[in-house]
């Protein structure tokens, strides 16, 4: 193994996920202590006193020219002096500066450098210090910026940190760029504990690069410096690790797959440990980059792990943002390529990429990163579907009359044959898609001699799928009796290696039962295998009248149509008054609605309010908000006791001015994997004390500002309050947030209630959740569905509504996402999604989980690209909203009236009388089925 150069890093970038002082001071000592040894008495030498050094007078032969000490004394230590502060000697060491008197952390050192800094140009830090007087080990010395504006609050950019041993000179470095100047820019030193003294040596600030803005960057320029390591570990570092650069190891079996070196990153102890370079001033807001890595890992015993492509960034505010840009499973047996996109919404004080996620001591292997502007991707064309024979089944043989020898086989060592006595009528969901059909045969599919949970009847049908067609899905299954447990069935399909759920169903009588769920295919597959499986081994299945059939999207939006046009839309007469009705008579009206009061919202984030792009079209677009992340306990309250409200209270001000609605999301999060590690740890006693301060905190710091709250998110897919704390737990904490916040309605909230995929979130079982909630004193208010849903069909959607819809509570879809490569598939789901929720009476509002590209929690869901194209999706959006607003024309009758029919909301008439006078008059039009009369007065016409 031959072995080129080490780096070490000890600047402490670290992720927010672990914000411990001690904890980080602790990680970087041995760094540091490192680094000293490598220095040990000796002193890093003055740097350059060029004319581009942004510091005037940085090595203090000029005394304190320019220099100032920020609350506290200093004075400067020099050979001619015979003066020396502890044992650095500056005879030996040269001149340097002791900042003492010291009473607070940040009091240190600074300097004006308003005038000679630019925006949008890269900076690089480099100070020599080092720390005297009552130390004990490690203490903490920072470079900083204090930028002021007259008219905004000071705002504090820290650029670099390091630890320090007493009397040890170390470098500290660093980078910053400043998106605009402010008024006043001031450097300076500080962070020691009250009482240490701060010893300067040398500092400099030199310009790395022209103004960003400025710059002409070829499209194929890569962001990152030295990708390939031709250069070394010229300009790449460890973050908090050693890197080492090697052109192979493993006695020879592991080589670069190109060039003729790579880097590994060693001695990690925390999975975010890893190797990074800078690429601050190097990226453009609002501009979406790509990055590609060839990876590996080595070492610990680890075959494969998690290797993630990470962006450390750092807004002017000191808000640091972490974007994973990919990640993939790694092996010690080859390279993998990693890629993926990122896009910064705001300005950057600094930008770090780097590789993480292993376990600590498995070391990562990085043989090239590169960074360029991504390629725009062209729309996806419509795809051409000749033929697609809408309600036609493609199973062959449905009805048995060949017994099970034509088309049927069984799955596994299982016995089919072909038995009497099911259903002879379609499953309701089928009935409602394909209306008057023929009768079933009543005859079933029996399997017996079951041995695994996967076998049944099973059928080839890759030739009858036709790509970007969804297809319903409709069965009746039953299962054998003498079960004592309740059986899964699902209906699956196999294409090539993926599995795919076509629907499912939880049994647990011996009464025949309807599943119904959906799929489309998007990729030509080489073997697409239908089958039906799931009860335990042993028992037997039946299976009877096995539907499988392409939707008509435009005939059901059609029916939609006339249904919103029957439960949206009110009969409403205008009463003209003020005018002579003379003058009225056959005057010509029209009638134009400019805003529908229906709910439809949008998840946001932080980061997203920071790009202005985002906020037009989100102001234009939605009139209800939700934070993706921002106000969950996670996020508020990461370590005990420290709360970060910033976050939504950023969100919630652009809202409130903006008259946008916004909903509480969550409360709590039930499923185990998102409660913080602090709560996990705890005792029932303390779960419990921290669960009501949540509540205390949260709900009076908000209180009325919050329409809706999601109380305890996903109660039917998790469980961790309830197994601490015992069942009571969510029933309390709907009562004591009714009792802090009364105004706010109370919703549950969970997934895959519409998709018929999962039993254990079927219409039935939430049902049976809520009313359980409800019998005990939960103030339940209100439905969440989710709606992450892959191939939408109609009935199977409007059923599940139909069904929570008995219990007269307002339902909601709450994070509404579709998702397809094809935009224009992308498009007609999502058209489809929108006229359910529309088209139903118990629906009362639409909140999408995101629109814009990067920034969903699902690929090819969005709705707008990530540099502000709206695609296919978003105009299909666009247009949806359109059919939602109801025009009128007609002239007034001789009662001084115009009667018409349209959507509750916002309206704007215009009367012209036949001498040509105008008058434009708003007037609004309440939510209900019932007529109404609304007066219009038109004096002065």
């Amino acid at each position: 193994m031959k072995r080129f150069t080490v780096c070490c890093f000890s600047n402490g970038i670290h992720k927010n996920r672990t914000r411990n002082p001690d904890k980080r001071l602790r990680e970087s000592m041995e760094i540091s202590r490192k680094d000293n040894e490598e220095n040990n008495n000796n002193v890093a030498s003055n740097i350059g006193s060029d004319h581009t050094n942004v510091i005037v007078n940085h090595d203090f032969s000029s005394g304190m020219h320019s220099w100032h000490p920020n609350c506290c004394e200093a004075f400067v230590v020099t050979a001619e002096s015979n003066v020396s502060h502890g044992v650095l000697d500056p005879s030996k060491f040269g001149t340097y500066v002791v900042v003492t008197n010291r009473k607070e952390t940040w009091q240190g050192l600074e300097q004006d450098i308003t005038s000679r800094v630019k925006p949008c140009c890269l900076y690089k830090v480099s100070a020599t210090v080092s720390v005297s007087g009552h130390v004990q080990g490690l203490v903490e010395v920072m470079a900083t910026l204090k930028l002021e504006n007259e008219q905004s609050p000071t705002n504090y950019q820290l650029i670099a940190k390091t630890c320090v041993f007493k009397e040890k000179w170390v470098r500290l470095e660093g980078m910053f760029s400043l998106p605009s100047l402010p008024e006043r820019v001031v450097f300076y030193l500080e962070g020691p504990s009250p009482g240490i003294d701060l010893l300067v040596q040398s500092v400099t600030i030199h310009s790395e690069s022209e103004p960003a803005l400025e710059r002409v960057t070829a499209e194929d320029e890569t962001i990152v410096v030295n990708p390939n390591f031709e250069d070394g570990l010229n300009n790449w570092s460890g973050r908090s690790c050693k890197i080492v650069l090697h052109d192979s190891i493993a006695d020879g079996k592991i080589v670069p797959e190109s060039g003729k070196a790579f880097a590994s990153a060693t001695e990690r102890t925390q999975y975010w440990n890893g190797i990074q370079q800078e690429i601050t001033g190097k990226v453009q807001r609002k501009r979406v980059y790509e990055a590609t890595a060839v990876v590996r890992i080595y070492g610990n015993n680890v075959t494969n792990a998690t290797v993630q492509v990470t962006l450390w960034v750092q807004n002017p505010n000191q808000r640091d943002q972490y974007i994973g840009i990919a990640n993939a499973q790694a092996t010690d047996k080859e390279w993998i390529h990693l890629k993926g996109k990122f896009l910064l919404n705001g300005s950057a004080s600094r930008v770090v990429i780097y590789i993480e996620g292993p376990p600590p001591g498995t070391d990562i292997l990085l043989n090239s990163l590169t960074v360029k502007h991504a390629e725009k991707v062209p729309p996806s064309p419509p795809p051409s579907i000749e033929n697609p024979a809408f309600g036609v089944n493609i199973v062959t043989n449905s009805h048995l009359s060949d017994g099970t020898t034509n088309g049927w086989f069984p799955l596994g060592n299982c016995t089919l044959s072909v038995a009497e006595g099911s259903p002879r009528i379609l499953p309701p969901m089928a009935r409602d898609s394909l209306g008057p059909h023929e009768p079933l045969s009543g005859r079933h599919i029996l399997v017996t001699n079951r041995t695994q949970t996967w076998m049944g009847p099973a059928q080839v049908i890759t030739d009858k799928i036709k790509l970007f067609l969804t297809y319903q899905i409709s069965v009746w299954v039953k299962v054998g009796s003498g079960i004592t447990s309740p059986q899964n069935v699902n209906v699956a399909l196999g294409i090539d290696s993926q599995w795919v759920n076509g629907g499912q169903a939880e049994i647990n009588d011996d009464r025949w039962h309807e599943i119904g769920g959906s799929f489309r295919i998007e990729k030509q597959p080489s073997k697409a295998l239908l089958y039906v499986q799931g009860p335990s081994s042993g028992v037997d299945l039946m299976v009877a009248g096995l539907q499988i059939f392409p939707v008509d999207r435009l005939a059901r939006i059609k029916h939609l149509k006339r249904q919103c046009d029957k439960i949206r839309k009110s009969d409403v007469t205008l009463k003209f008054s003020g005018v002579d009705s003379t003058k009225l008579s056959g005057a010509m009206v029209r009638v134009r609605q400019i805003r529908n009061s229906f709910p439809v919202g949008t998840c946001i984030s932080r980061t997203n309010i920071d790009n202005e792009d985002f906020v037009e079209f989100f102001l234009k677009n939605f009139n209800w908000a939700v934070f993706g992340n921002e106000l969950k306990w996670y996020w508020t309250e990461p370590e005990k006791g420290k709360l970060n409200y910033q976050d939504a209270d950023d969100m919630l001000n652009l809202c409130s001015s903006n008259n946008i609605e916004t909903r509480g999301h969550c409360i709590f999060w039930e499923v185990q994997s998102n409660v913080q590690q602090w709560i996990q740890n705890m005792n029932q006693t303390d779960i419990n004390t921290a669960v009501q301060n949540r509540l205390t905190s949260l709900l009076n710091r908000y209180k009325g500002k919050f329409k809706h709250y999601d109380v305890n998110n996903e109660m039917l897919h998790g469980s961790f309050y309830q197994d601490k704390l015992g069942k009571d737990i969510r029933v309390e904490m709907f009562k004591t947030a009714h009792q802090l916040d009364p105004s706010a309605t109370l919703f549950v909230n969970d997934y895959h209630i519409e998709d018929g995929c999962d039993p254990k979130s079927c219409p039935e079982k939430y049902t049976e959740h809520i009313l359980d909630l409800q019998e005990k004193g939960a103030p339940v208010g209100g439905i969440g569905i989710q709606g992450h849903i892959d191939s939408p069909v109609g009935p199977i959607v409007c059923s599940a509504l139909d069904k929570l819809g008995i219990l007269g509570l307002p339902i909601w879809f709450t994070e509404l996402d579709v998702s397809s490569v094809n935009e224009h598939i992308r498009a007609d789901d999502l058209e489809v999604m929108m006229w359910e929720a529309y088209g139903h009476p118990a629906v009362e509002g639409i909140m999408l989980w995101g629109f814009w590209e990067l920034f969903m929690s699902r690929d090819n869901s969005h709705l707008v690209n990530a540099e502000g194209d709206v695609n296919e999706a978003g105009k299909r959006f666009l247009a949806v909203k359109k059919d939602w607003l109801s025009h009128a024309n007609g002239h007034i009758d001789q009662n001084g009236a115009f009667p018409f029919r349209g959507y509750s909301g916002n309206y704007v008439v215009e009367v012209i009388t036949t001498s040509s006078a105008k008058v434009l008059k708003t007037f609004v039009v309440e939510k209900g089925d019932s007529s109404q009369v609304i007066t219009v007065d038109l004096q002065g016409l």
